[in-house]
């Protein structure tokens, strides 16, 4: 059962440590307006939250604003760290605690509200349609249509969405990058994705959530997804059907989400497979953008400003076949034909 009263536990936890809600100052203000800045702000929350020894500083977070100072700024923080770790080796002392990467409603909750809340409202601007659809009892499977090649933006806000409407504590399966890739450790604070609930997206974890009944969104076209890029923008990719198994298995319903806007979060994009697989990404992305990113790479979890709207579409009940529990072809065929019935609404969705 999802946890409720989330603001109550925040207040109640916040009075407990002593730390109050963060408050935006001037330079906050300045970081939401100007693109580069939005890691700044991710990391500043983080810190104000949890103990960060490791983390980006002062300096730091100023050469994020220049041209090319994300470089300066990474090489002084490897310097700091590298050195920081000699001294300890030398003194024979233990490494500084890390921070514990489970996830912490009551952290989502501070994120929800004091990040992420103005750029979802007044940034993207986005909204829930068709709310009727939306039920009042979990758990639930939320599936939605994925695309953009960028930052999971379109993820993040249908979680603060779902959150805001129903006060449900909503947990988005992530791909594995978003937990070990080494630009996502550098970018984001270690175990950031866990602490915000992230579920990794292997069929251990995923079915580990599902049997706790809990509201998971997930995207069935997984990465292929975003990598599909500009060209085949309102193409849905070919669905996992790992997601009908355990709905089945553990006889939770399925919600189908569709998002209209999250394509232009990173618009006229390709995908270069042979340097993705090079750099052991999960997507390149090659646009008009891209000389911009280079110059700034903390943009790299910014995004353009789309009217993000989410379609919700009639509940789906768990199929009375207990095979398809057990059948990877069946469960197969099933998300296929999801996957039709969503392409025909989105299509019929894009002519209005």
């Amino acid at each position: 059962m999802a946890i409720k009263n989330l603001d109550n536990n925040l207040i109640s936890k916040q009075e407990k440590t002593l730390v109050p809600g963060y408050q935006f100052s001037w330079f906050d203000w300045f970081c939401l307006w100007y693109p580069p800045g939005w890691l700044i702000l991710f990391n500043r929350h983080w810190q104000h939250y949890h103990t960060d020894p490791d983390g980006w500083n002062w300096l730091e977070y100023g050469l994020f604003l220049l041209p090319g100072g994300f470089y300066i700024a990474l090489l002084i923080r490897w310097l700091r760290l590298s050195f920081a770790s000699l001294l300890r080796r030398l003194s024979w002392k233990t490494s500084p605690p890390q921070n514990n990467s489970k996830f912490d409603p009551n952290y989502q909750q501070a994120f929800h509200q004091e990040i992420l809340k103005p750029i979802v409202e007044y940034y993207f601007q986005a909204e829930l349609q068709q709310i009727e659809n939306l039920p009042t009892s979990e758990p639930l499977i939320v599936v939605m249509n994925h695309a953009g090649m960028c930052f999971p933006w379109d993820f993040l806000t249908l979680g603060y969405l779902l959150s805001k409407a129903r006060n449900w504590v909503v947990q988005p399966v992530a791909g594995l990058s978003l937990f070990d890739h080494p630009w996502v450790t550098w970018w984001l604070p270690s175990g950031w994705s866990q602490v915000l609930g992230a579920v990794k997206a292997e069929i251990n974890d995923f079915a580990h959530a599902m049997e706790k009944r809990k509201i998971i969104l997930y995207a069935p076209e997984g990465l292929r997804g975003p990598r599909k890029g500009w060209k085949k923008r309102y193409q849905l990719q070919t669905f996992d059907g790992s997601f009908m198994q355990l709905s089945q298995r553990n006889q939770i319903q399925i919600l189908p989400v569709i998002c209209i806007g999250n394509e232009n979060l990173h618009p006229w994009t390709i995908n270069v497979k042979k340097l993705q697989k090079l750099f052991s990404l999960p997507f390149l992305p090659i646009s008009p953008l891209m000389p911009i990113f280079v110059l700034f790479p903390s943009m790299g979890i910014w995004a353009m400003k789309s009217h993000l709207r989410y379609h919700i579409q009639p509940l789906i009940q768990p199929q009375s076949h207990p095979q398809l529990s057990n059948s990877r072809t069946q469960a197969y065929q099933a998300a296929q034909m999801l996957k039709v019935a969503m392409q025909s609404q989105l299509d019929n969705l894009l002519q209005k």
